[in-house]
Protein backbone atom coordinates (compact mmCIF):
# COMPACT_ATOMS: atom_id res chain seq x y z
CA UNK A 1 0.00 0.00 0.00
CA UNK A 2 2.75 2.81 0.85
CA UNK A 3 4.38 2.26 -2.69
CA UNK A 4 1.08 2.81 -4.66
CA UNK A 5 1.29 6.70 -4.10
CA UNK A 6 4.77 6.38 -5.59
CA UNK A 7 3.78 5.88 -8.99
CA UNK A 8 0.10 6.87 -8.73
CA UNK A 9 1.67 10.63 -7.57
CA UNK A 10 4.49 10.26 -9.33
CA UNK A 11 6.73 10.64 -6.18
CA UNK A 12 10.28 11.05 -6.89
CA UNK A 13 13.31 10.42 -4.84
CA UNK A 14 14.35 13.03 -1.70
CA UNK A 15 11.25 14.91 -2.00
CA UNK A 16 10.28 17.08 1.27
CA UNK A 17 6.79 15.88 2.69
CA UNK A 18 4.91 18.09 5.45
CA UNK A 19 3.03 16.13 7.41
CA UNK A 20 -0.46 17.79 8.25
CA UNK A 21 -2.78 14.49 8.34
CA UNK A 22 -1.88 12.76 11.92
CA UNK A 23 0.25 10.26 11.35
CA UNK A 24 -2.03 7.55 13.73
CA UNK A 25 -4.52 8.06 11.00
CA UNK A 26 -5.28 5.20 8.92
CA UNK A 27 -1.09 4.71 9.26
CA UNK A 28 -0.37 7.83 8.04
CA UNK A 29 -1.83 7.43 4.84
CA UNK A 30 0.85 4.92 4.65
CA UNK A 31 3.88 7.41 4.10
CA UNK A 32 6.10 7.04 6.79
CA UNK A 33 7.37 3.97 5.15
CA UNK A 34 6.81 5.80 1.59
CA UNK A 35 8.66 8.45 2.43
CA UNK A 36 11.64 6.01 4.09
CA UNK A 37 11.90 4.20 1.09
CA UNK A 38 12.00 7.25 -1.29
CA UNK A 39 14.82 8.84 1.23
CA UNK A 40 12.26 11.89 1.35
CA UNK A 41 12.73 14.39 4.32
CA UNK A 42 9.75 14.88 6.59
CA UNK A 43 8.73 18.27 8.42
CA UNK A 44 5.86 17.67 10.75
CA UNK A 45 3.37 19.93 11.20
CA UNK A 46 1.91 20.20 14.94
CA UNK A 47 -1.13 22.33 15.13
CA UNK A 48 -3.28 22.92 11.91
CA UNK A 49 -2.83 26.23 11.82
CA UNK A 50 -2.63 28.39 8.43
CA UNK A 51 0.13 30.48 8.84
CA UNK A 52 1.80 28.23 10.38
CA UNK A 53 1.58 25.71 7.35
CA UNK A 54 2.62 28.79 5.06
CA UNK A 55 5.63 28.98 6.95
CA UNK A 56 6.72 25.74 6.35
CA UNK A 57 6.17 24.95 3.09
CA UNK A 58 8.60 28.36 2.35
CA UNK A 59 11.60 28.02 4.64
CA UNK A 60 11.54 24.35 4.27
CA UNK A 61 10.85 24.01 0.14
CA UNK A 62 8.07 21.40 1.03
CA UNK A 63 7.18 19.54 -2.41
CA UNK A 64 4.21 17.76 -1.15
CA UNK A 65 1.70 17.23 1.42
CA UNK A 66 -1.88 15.56 1.98
CA UNK A 67 -4.58 17.50 3.88
CA UNK A 68 -8.63 16.91 4.14
CA UNK A 69 -10.57 19.21 2.47
CA UNK A 70 -11.55 21.43 5.44
CA UNK A 71 -7.86 22.22 5.84
CA UNK A 72 -7.40 22.69 1.36
CA UNK A 73 -10.39 25.02 2.51
CA UNK A 74 -8.44 26.77 5.39
CA UNK A 75 -5.78 26.88 2.98
CA UNK A 76 -6.94 28.19 0.12
CA UNK A 77 -9.27 31.66 1.81
CA UNK A 78 -6.10 32.54 4.61
CA UNK A 79 -5.97 36.17 5.08
CA UNK A 80 -2.59 38.09 3.45
CA UNK A 81 -1.15 38.68 6.59
CA UNK A 82 -1.34 34.35 6.56
CA UNK A 83 -0.03 33.59 3.04
CA UNK A 84 3.60 33.44 2.16
CA UNK A 85 4.69 33.60 -1.55
CA UNK A 86 5.71 29.81 -2.83
CA UNK A 87 8.51 30.25 -5.42
CA UNK A 88 8.22 26.78 -6.63
CA UNK A 89 5.72 23.64 -7.04
CA UNK A 90 4.13 22.17 -4.31
CA UNK A 91 1.72 19.16 -5.08
CA UNK A 92 -1.14 18.18 -2.33
CA UNK A 93 -3.09 15.36 -2.47
CA UNK A 94 -6.55 15.56 -0.90
CA UNK A 95 -8.67 12.85 0.78
CA UNK A 96 -11.34 11.99 3.67
CA UNK A 97 -14.42 13.77 2.33
CA UNK A 98 -15.16 15.16 -1.21
CA UNK A 99 -13.50 18.26 -2.00
CA UNK A 100 -16.26 20.74 -3.90
CA UNK A 101 -14.81 22.40 -7.09
CA UNK A 102 -14.56 25.88 -5.78
CA UNK A 103 -12.06 24.66 -3.41
CA UNK A 104 -9.98 23.40 -5.98
CA UNK A 105 -10.04 26.31 -8.20
CA UNK A 106 -8.92 28.62 -5.45
CA UNK A 107 -6.02 26.49 -4.62
CA UNK A 108 -4.80 25.67 -7.79
CA UNK A 109 -4.51 29.63 -8.36
CA UNK A 110 -2.43 29.77 -5.27
CA UNK A 111 -0.19 28.02 -7.61
CA UNK A 112 -0.93 24.38 -5.42
CA UNK A 113 -1.57 21.11 -7.90
CA UNK A 114 -3.54 19.35 -6.62
CA UNK A 115 -4.40 15.38 -6.89
CA UNK A 116 -8.03 14.20 -5.03
CA UNK A 117 -7.87 10.87 -3.34
CA UNK A 118 -10.28 8.19 -2.00
CA UNK A 119 -10.27 5.53 0.36
CA UNK A 120 -10.88 4.36 3.75
CA UNK A 121 -9.38 2.72 7.20
CA UNK A 122 -10.88 -0.49 5.79
CA UNK A 123 -8.39 -0.12 2.76
CA UNK A 124 -5.64 1.35 4.59
CA UNK A 125 -5.86 4.85 2.77
CA UNK A 126 -6.23 5.41 -0.80
CA UNK A 127 -7.87 3.59 -3.08
CA UNK A 128 -8.75 5.46 -6.12
CA UNK A 129 -7.41 8.57 -7.77
CA UNK A 130 -8.61 11.63 -10.18
CA UNK A 131 -6.01 10.93 -12.58
CA UNK A 132 -5.38 13.47 -14.87
CA UNK A 133 -6.63 13.36 -18.41
CA UNK A 134 -4.17 15.14 -21.26
CA UNK A 135 -7.63 15.60 -23.66
CA UNK A 136 -9.05 17.85 -20.58
CA UNK A 137 -5.90 20.74 -20.45
CA UNK A 138 -8.45 22.74 -22.77
CA UNK A 139 -10.89 23.31 -20.36
CA UNK A 140 -12.09 26.33 -18.42
CA UNK A 141 -10.74 26.14 -14.87
CA UNK A 142 -14.13 25.73 -13.46
CA UNK A 143 -14.69 22.51 -15.94
CA UNK A 144 -11.16 21.11 -14.89
CA UNK A 145 -11.94 21.59 -11.01
CA UNK A 146 -15.15 19.81 -11.36
CA UNK A 147 -13.82 16.86 -12.57
CA UNK A 148 -11.05 16.75 -10.25
CA UNK A 149 -13.74 16.57 -7.72
CA UNK A 150 -14.46 12.94 -8.92
CA UNK A 151 -12.77 10.18 -6.91
CA UNK A 152 -11.75 8.86 -10.41
CA UNK A 153 -9.85 5.15 -11.47
CA UNK A 154 -8.27 2.60 -9.03
CA UNK A 155 -4.75 2.43 -7.91
CA UNK A 156 -2.26 0.67 -9.44
CA UNK A 157 -2.04 -1.51 -6.45
CA UNK A 158 -5.71 -2.23 -6.14
CA UNK A 159 -7.13 -5.08 -7.64
CA UNK A 160 -10.77 -4.50 -8.11
CA UNK A 161 -13.23 -1.24 -7.52
CA UNK A 162 -16.77 -1.31 -9.15
CA UNK A 163 -20.15 0.75 -8.81
CA UNK A 164 -22.63 -2.55 -8.14
CA UNK A 165 -26.10 -2.32 -7.62
CA UNK A 166 -26.29 -3.07 -3.43
CA UNK A 167 -29.43 -5.66 -4.28
CA UNK A 168 -27.63 -7.84 -7.70
CA UNK A 169 -24.31 -7.23 -6.96
CA UNK A 170 -24.21 -5.71 -11.36
CA UNK A 171 -22.46 -3.00 -12.20
CA UNK A 172 -24.61 -0.31 -12.52
CA UNK A 173 -24.93 1.43 -16.07
CA UNK A 174 -21.82 3.55 -16.96
CA UNK A 175 -24.01 7.03 -17.13
CA UNK A 176 -22.87 9.54 -14.41
CA UNK A 177 -26.65 9.37 -13.18
CA UNK A 178 -27.30 5.91 -11.76
CA UNK A 179 -26.09 5.26 -8.18
CA UNK A 180 -24.82 2.31 -7.13
CA UNK A 181 -22.36 1.49 -3.98
CA UNK A 182 -18.45 1.40 -4.22
CA UNK A 183 -17.46 -2.19 -3.75
CA UNK A 184 -13.49 -3.22 -3.37
CA UNK A 185 -11.48 -6.25 -3.68
CA UNK A 186 -7.83 -7.01 -3.21
CA UNK A 187 -4.70 -7.50 -0.35
CA UNK A 188 -5.05 -3.99 0.65
CA UNK A 189 -8.37 -4.38 2.27
CA UNK A 190 -8.90 -5.28 5.66
CA UNK A 191 -9.68 -8.69 7.30
CA UNK A 192 -12.53 -7.66 9.05
CA UNK A 193 -13.48 -5.47 12.29
CA UNK A 194 -11.89 -6.35 15.49
CA UNK A 195 -13.72 -8.54 17.86
CA UNK A 196 -17.22 -7.95 15.27
CA UNK A 197 -18.06 -11.38 13.09
CA UNK A 198 -21.20 -9.83 12.80
CA UNK A 199 -20.44 -6.28 10.90
CA UNK A 200 -17.44 -7.89 9.29
CA UNK A 201 -19.67 -10.76 7.68
CA UNK A 202 -21.98 -7.64 6.69
CA UNK A 203 -19.48 -5.60 5.35
CA UNK A 204 -17.68 -8.66 3.12
CA UNK A 205 -21.35 -9.86 1.76
CA UNK A 206 -21.01 -12.08 -1.30
CA UNK A 207 -16.82 -11.44 -1.26
CA UNK A 208 -16.76 -7.61 -2.10
CA UNK A 209 -15.98 -5.17 0.71
CA UNK A 210 -19.16 -2.50 0.83
CA UNK A 211 -17.67 0.72 1.62
CA UNK A 212 -21.14 1.85 2.07
CA UNK A 213 -20.18 5.42 0.13
CA UNK A 214 -22.96 6.03 -2.73
CA UNK A 215 -21.49 6.79 -6.34
CA UNK A 216 -22.00 7.10 -10.09
CA UNK A 217 -19.64 5.50 -12.61
CA UNK A 218 -19.11 7.96 -15.67
CA UNK A 219 -18.83 6.95 -19.36
CA UNK A 220 -14.80 7.63 -18.83
CA UNK A 221 -14.71 4.72 -16.13
CA UNK A 222 -14.19 7.23 -13.51
CA UNK A 223 -16.37 7.09 -10.18
CA UNK A 224 -17.69 10.19 -8.74
CA UNK A 225 -19.07 9.70 -4.89
CA UNK A 226 -22.28 11.22 -4.54
CA UNK A 227 -22.94 10.73 -0.56
CA UNK A 228 -22.47 8.02 2.09
CA UNK A 229 -25.65 5.81 2.56
CA UNK A 230 -26.39 7.34 5.95
CA UNK A 231 -25.75 11.46 4.65
CA UNK A 232 -28.34 10.89 1.65
CA UNK A 233 -31.60 12.81 2.57
CA UNK A 234 -34.46 11.15 1.46
CA UNK A 235 -37.50 14.06 1.04
CA UNK A 236 -40.46 13.12 -0.27
CA UNK A 237 -39.76 10.29 -1.61
CA UNK A 238 -36.51 12.02 -3.16
CA UNK A 239 -33.18 11.21 -3.14
CA UNK A 240 -31.25 13.99 -2.15
CA UNK A 241 -27.19 14.04 -2.30
CA UNK A 242 -25.85 16.19 0.53
CA UNK A 243 -22.62 16.40 -1.46
CA UNK A 244 -24.25 17.74 -4.29
CA UNK A 245 -26.16 20.66 -2.23
CA UNK A 246 -22.75 21.49 -0.29
CA UNK A 247 -20.79 21.82 -3.88
CA UNK A 248 -23.44 24.67 -4.88
CA UNK A 249 -23.34 26.38 -1.30
CA UNK A 250 -19.40 26.65 -2.04
CA UNK A 251 -19.67 28.78 -4.90
CA UNK A 252 -21.59 31.12 -3.04
CA UNK A 253 -18.88 33.94 -2.60
CA UNK A 254 -19.69 34.56 1.05
CA UNK A 255 -19.39 30.64 1.95
CA UNK A 256 -15.94 29.82 3.64
CA UNK A 257 -17.44 26.17 4.34
CA UNK A 258 -20.65 24.53 4.41
CA UNK A 259 -22.28 20.90 5.29
CA UNK A 260 -25.85 19.51 4.82
CA UNK A 261 -27.40 17.10 6.66
CA UNK A 262 -31.13 15.68 6.50
CA UNK A 263 -33.51 17.26 9.57
CA UNK A 264 -36.54 15.86 10.67
CA UNK A 265 -39.71 17.43 8.70
CA UNK A 266 -43.57 15.83 9.38
CA UNK A 267 -44.57 17.24 6.08
CA UNK A 268 -41.85 15.77 3.85
CA UNK A 269 -40.24 13.29 6.18
CA UNK A 270 -36.54 14.95 6.07
CA UNK A 271 -35.64 18.23 4.71
CA UNK A 272 -32.23 19.68 3.74
CA UNK A 273 -30.08 21.32 6.44
CA UNK A 274 -27.39 23.67 5.60
CA UNK A 275 -24.62 24.76 8.66
CA UNK A 276 -22.12 27.70 7.05
CA UNK A 277 -18.79 29.55 7.80
CA UNK A 278 -19.16 32.49 6.48
CA UNK A 279 -15.69 34.09 4.89
CA UNK A 280 -14.56 37.69 6.42
CA UNK A 281 -16.48 40.30 4.83
CA UNK A 282 -19.92 38.65 4.39
CA UNK A 283 -21.23 38.50 7.63
CA UNK A 284 -23.97 40.56 6.53
CA UNK A 285 -25.33 37.69 4.37
CA UNK A 286 -28.96 36.03 5.29
CA UNK A 287 -30.29 32.45 5.21
CA UNK A 288 -32.44 34.18 2.21
CA UNK A 289 -29.44 35.08 0.58
CA UNK A 290 -28.34 31.42 0.24
CA UNK A 291 -31.29 30.07 -0.71
CA UNK A 292 -32.06 32.98 -3.55
CA UNK A 293 -28.45 31.79 -4.85
CA UNK A 294 -29.21 27.77 -4.75
CA UNK A 295 -32.91 28.55 -5.91
CA UNK A 296 -30.85 29.35 -9.06
CA UNK A 297 -28.95 26.48 -9.07
CA UNK A 298 -30.35 23.50 -8.06
CA UNK A 299 -33.57 22.32 -8.33
CA UNK A 300 -36.22 23.31 -5.82
CA UNK A 301 -37.00 19.79 -3.67
CA UNK A 302 -33.44 19.95 -3.02
CA UNK A 303 -32.54 24.05 -1.95
CA UNK A 304 -31.93 24.02 1.82
CA UNK A 305 -34.88 24.64 4.20
CA UNK A 306 -32.86 25.89 7.09
CA UNK A 307 -29.39 27.31 6.93
CA UNK A 308 -27.43 28.00 10.21
CA UNK A 309 -24.29 30.25 10.50
CA UNK A 310 -21.39 29.28 12.57
CA UNK A 311 -17.72 27.29 13.39
CA UNK A 312 -18.55 23.63 11.88
CA UNK A 313 -17.19 20.58 14.24
CA UNK A 314 -14.26 19.45 13.05
CA UNK A 315 -12.56 16.26 14.60
CA UNK A 316 -8.66 16.25 14.71
CA UNK A 317 -7.65 15.60 11.39
CA UNK A 318 -9.91 18.64 9.99
CA UNK A 319 -13.00 16.30 9.08
CA UNK A 320 -16.58 17.89 9.40
CA UNK A 321 -18.17 15.59 12.09
CA UNK A 322 -21.31 15.42 10.67
CA UNK A 323 -22.88 13.20 13.38
CA UNK A 324 -22.83 16.29 15.34
CA UNK A 325 -24.83 17.97 12.89
CA UNK A 326 -26.95 15.79 12.14
CA UNK A 327 -27.55 15.42 16.30
CA UNK A 328 -28.61 19.53 15.79
CA UNK A 329 -30.46 19.40 13.09
CA UNK A 330 -32.65 16.65 15.39
CA UNK A 331 -32.43 18.63 17.99
CA UNK A 332 -34.00 22.05 16.43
Amino acid sequence: MAMGSVIAWNMPNHLKYLYTAPMFHCNGWGYPYTLAALAGTVVCCRYMVVKEIYDLIANHKITHFGVVPTVLNMIANASDNEKRTIDHKVYVMTAGAPPTSTILKRIENLGFEVMHVYGLTETYGHVLQSAWNRDWDGLSVEEKADLKARQGVRFPMVEEIDVLNARTLKPVPRDGVTMGEIMIRGNTVMKGYYKNKKETEKSFKNGWFHSGDLAVMHPDGYIQVKDRSKDIIISGGENISSVEVENVLAKHPAVSLGAVVAKPDEKWGETPCAFVELNPGYEDTTEADLIAFCRKNIAGFKIPKTIIFCELPKVVTGKVQKAQLRKMAKEM
